[in-house]
């Protein structure tokens, strides 16, 4: 089963706000609907372990681009004392909640680090990508301890892209095989760069949303609204793997459509957010972007708010 994301697009119909949820983004919840979001867990495991995060890169990415998206799985692991607050890892480390409201006695181990970068330049499937093709290119990273994350450039479609969803999330059988001979997973992820197909959709708030309040778009951290959305995206989706990868972890509602850690807290980036409003972010006093996240190497990066399963309501760094 795979689900898909389309992270951070508010939009605003005859009143009501529709937001896409992790898995098909279909909800129609209002914001104190989402506030009230009792998580439910199913049993199932969680990512543990040391594991490390492919990045499997297909079509056209400038290396400062691959970089922007490198240095945010790095920041996800790095010391917090070396980086200014608020930090990507104290964002990250909201995830420990989910796996301490299952065993508040066992220790928390799960250790992100970058993997393999592997590169796809030559459109090796072409520039039209049917879901099963993105398992087939998630395939070539390393399937033990390891997410996949595939990364399509601007001139990819990918099957529902723009039109339900801007990611994936999903996993699939492994090459490998177990100790006990039966067939492993492996999860996977993928996240399209929206900058050309729909910006609107999917690099919101650093592009006017297609519906709703048109307010002035923000300046994107990283002078790049499709890779700076593309790390919105990939943010929310790693939240939803970690807490919920074969499908019966974290996540509330139908499991065809479920929502999970950062879904349900859809727009929500700061303080005081609300419908077409991103929140009351930080300001970088040099270029003007806006971001809630410092990380690794000077980066800033704006990342989404996560449900917290032990109070109900959305975590955000400011």
């Amino acid at each position: 089963m795979a689900s898909n994301f389309s992270a951070h697009f508010l939009l605003l119909l005859v009143g009501s706000l529709f937001h896409f949820n992790l898995a098909a983004r279909l909800l129609t919840e209002s914001a104190e609907t989402k506030e009230a979001l009792l998580f439910q867990y199913h049993n199932g495991p969680l990512l543990t372990g040391k594991i490390s995060i492919n990045l499997i890169w297909y079509g056209k990415f400038k290396p400062s681009q691959r970089a922007i998206v490198s240095d945010f799985i790095t920041s996800l692991s790095s010391v917090k004392s070396t980086v200014a607050q608020p930090s990507v890892v104290t964002w990250w480390k909201a995830t420990e909640k989910y796996y301490r409201h299952i065993n508040s006695k066992k220790s928390y181990n799960l250790a992100l680090s970058l993997g393999a970068q592997i590169l796809d330049e030559s459109y090796s499937l072409g520039k039209s990508l049917s879901n099963k093709q993105i398992v087939q290119l998630a395939s070539k990273g390393g399937q033990k301890d390891a997410i996949n994350v595939v990364l399509t450039s601007a001139d990819v479609a990918v099957d529902g892209f723009c039109s339900s969803r801007c990611g994936t999330h999903g996993s699939s059988i492994s090459a490998q095989k177990m100790i006990n001979g039966k067939n492993s997973k492996f999860a996977y992820i993928w996240v399209g760069n929206s900058e050309t197909q729909c910006p609107g959709q999917c690099a919101w708030p650093f592009h006017q949303p297609i519906y709703g309040p048109q307010s002035t778009p923000l300046i994107a951290p990283n002078n790049d609204a499709g890779l700076d959305g593309m790390v919105i995206n990939l943010a929310s989706l790693l939240a939803g793997t970690t807490t919920n990868p074969f499908g019966n972890g974290y996540f509330q509602g139908p499991k065809e459509a479920p929502l999970e850690a950062a879904s349900a807290c859809t727009g929500i980036y700061a303080k005081g957010a609300y419908p077409g409003y991103a929140g009351d972010l930080l300001l970088d006093s040099t270029t003007g972007a806006s971001y809630n996240a410092n990380g690794v190497n000077g980066r800033k990066y704006l990342l989404p708010a996560l449900f917290d399963p032990s109070t109900s309501t959305c975590f955000t760094l400011i």
